[in-house]
């Protein structure tokens, strides 16, 4: 198997902060500070199994045409692989992929 380095674009990271953040500012009474740390940390933890338990898959986007794709149950993951790098480009959590994206 071969061993990939990662690299994760700032708009990735952001997207997954902000997503997790306005869950928070939503539901202030029952989500708590130390929960929206704990899945944004679990979200930015699974980029690093793509191409490990997170296999690669077609993009279900047309804007991710030309990238691959890999999801967890809550997030979906676009990026390039170039030599030994996995290059994380983008982000979108599960629900709000279209269904027709599917």
């Amino acid at each position: 198997m071969m061993k990939y380095r990662y690299k994760i674009k700032p708009c990735a990271q952001r997207k997954i902060k902000a997503f997790y953040f306005n869950v928070a500012k939503k539901y202030r009474h029952t989500y708590s500070k130390d929960l929206m740390h704990k899945n944004i940390d679990e979200a930015v933890d699974a980029m690093f199994q793509i191409e490990k338990s997170l296999l690669r898959r077609r993009p279900t986007t047309s804007r991710w045409a030309g990238l691959y794709m890999a999801n967890t149950d809550k997030w979906y993951y676009a990026y390039v692989i170039d030599a030994d790098t996995i290059t994380v480009v983008d982000v979108c959590h599960a629900q709000n992929m279209t269904s027709s994206e599917f």
